[in-house]
């Protein structure tokens, strides 16, 4: 391959982009190469902004061409690495391809472009008195083509599923340039290998998905939203047992809340307010909601609490009375996100196991981190009803910083192996990125690796989508 003269290669993208879409100055391009976190910093030959899908294949055919490696990325929200670019890399960000280009209520579907922000798809879902499910809290600035290249999860998963479950049909421009075409809106198509599945989650490391059609359903009449006291951790699995059977398949979230949480956002997040006066160490946020007339949600969900508190699962319990209390009570969940980061370093993690696991191994991850550096502080919060576990470890007041980053290893090694012991996994809902690697080298079965591998090879030969990442 002979040497490319990236001046001229950038000089041809213009041709195509237009020039004021090629960005090559190091402070232009500083927001497209700053992790979310700031554990990484990027750098790049050029960030690079087509304007739709004919654009990205012209681009990717060039690349192609000229053996150099292209990074997608949607709106850089991602926990894991997987857009940060390096030298000799282009950056491909999507959020010009920003389009709701059809509204399908008899079909129930909409199909929009991948630089669509999350939080416009769902209002425009509802402008039609639809709604569409996937819901996370970085959804006022992530594009739905990198919610779908990550799989996202997010808040609703228990009754909706993870992103992969909300796409009927995708666009994708492959490695090679070639536009791959599948926005049929069907719901039945049986014809072979199913390359939409396998491209969500993917990470861009086999195509970059320019469209997609989403599933629509029946915008949610009644949303009733309640705050619970647990009387202990073990307690919220016997909660949500009861809720799915009173439910009528209505229950729609199930979050867990430490006490920690609570103190934390309250502390640090202007307007967090914990709604009840009792104390507990967990917490439970549930909703129930229905597209239905003719039933009385808020009866179902009272006679829920009634019957848990009676029971002794429940210590206390407040149901919304109004679209502000409602706000009140989810800004604790977020809040307690947005608070973890103010209090100083710590280890962080996505992690899975079976929703029968969780209590158990929230308790034993405890005291194993707690055995091994006294004073360090967990701190787990997250998805109960789908066995999605954020779990966080605050480094100890007299440790120094410097000796708590370099013990992370040894704390992830602790981590994954007991997650590996139920029989869980490593990246629930994150991601793979470039953070997890030495954990798909680990813990990945090995013979699901090997096949990955012959995807990869066999899709992208020259090894220029996302190189790098998921792949260890």
């Amino acid at each position: 391959m002979p040497t490319i003269n990236i001046q001229n290669f950038l000089s041809d993208i213009s041709r195509i982009v237009g020039a004021k879409y090629v960005l090559s100055e190091t402070d232009v391009m500083a927001e497209y190469l700053e992790e979310r976190r700031g554990n990484y910093t990027g750098e790049a030959d050029a960030v690079v902004l087509p304007a739709n899908s004919s654009e990205v294949a012209s681009v990717v055919k060039m690349c192609a061409d000229s053996n150099i490696p292209i990074v997608p990325q949607g709106g850089n929200t991602g926990l894991c690495g997987g857009a940060v670019s390096k030298r000799g890399q282009i950056i491909l960000n999507l959020k010009r391809l920003n389009r709701i280009t059809d509204v399908d209520p008899i079909n129930d579907t909409m199909t929009v472009e991948a630089g669509c922000i999350l939080a416009d798809i769902q209002q425009a879902a509802s402008n039609i008195e639809r709604y569409f499910p996937l819901s996370l809290g970085a959804e006022g600035s992530c594009q739905i083509g990198g919610n779908l290249s990550t799989n996202a999860g997010g808040i609703n998963v228990l009754r909706y599923g993870n992103a992969r479950e909300q796409v009927l049909g995708l666009q994708a421009v492959l490695p090679d340039g070639q536009i791959w075409s599948d926005l049929n809106e069907l719901r039945k198509n049986n014809t072979g290998y199913d390359l939409r599945n396998l491209l969500v989650g993917s990470e861009g490391t086999l195509g970059i998905i320019t469209a997609a059609v989403l599933k629509l359903y029946p915008q949610p009449r009644q949303v009733e939203t309640a705050f619970v006291a647990l009387k202990d951790l073990d307690s919220c699995l016997e909660l949500l047992t009861a809720a799915r059977i009173d439910s009528g398949g209505t229950l729609s979230s199930f979050e867990l809340i430490p006490k920690l949480g609570i103190e934390l956002a309250e502390k640090h997040v202007p307007g967090c307010r914990n709604p009840l006066s009792t104390s507990s160490d967990w917490h439970i946020i549930m909703v129930y909601s229905s597209a239905a007339n003719g039933t009385d949600l808020r009866l179902t969900l009272e006679n829920t609490l009634e019957n848990a508190l009676d029971n002794g699962i429940i210590s206390d319990a407040v149901i919304s009375a109004s679209e502000t209390q409602t706000a009140q009570i989810w800004k604790i969940r977020e809040g307690l996100v947005e608070a973890q980061q103010l209090v100083g370093e710590r280890y962080t993690y996505d992690v899975s196991v079976k929703i029968s696991q969780v209590p158990e191994f929230i308790e034993r991850a405890g005291m194993l981190a707690q055995s091994k550096m006294t004073g360090i502080r967990p701190y787990a919060f997250g998805h109960v009803g789908d066995g999605n576990i954020h779990l966080s470890l605050f480094q100890p007041d007299d440790v120094d910083g410097t000796v708590f980053r370099s013990r992370l290893p040894e704390f992830d090694e602790l981590i994954f192996d007991l997650v590996h012991e139920y029989g869980g996994s490593f990246s629930a809902e994150h991601g793979i990125g470039l953070l997890k690697l030495e954990e798909m080298s680990s813990y990945k079965d090995p013979a699901g690796l090997s096949v990955m591998r012959a995807i990869k090879q066999a899709v992208d030969p020259f090894n220029i989508m996302n190189p790098g990442k998921v792949l260890p």
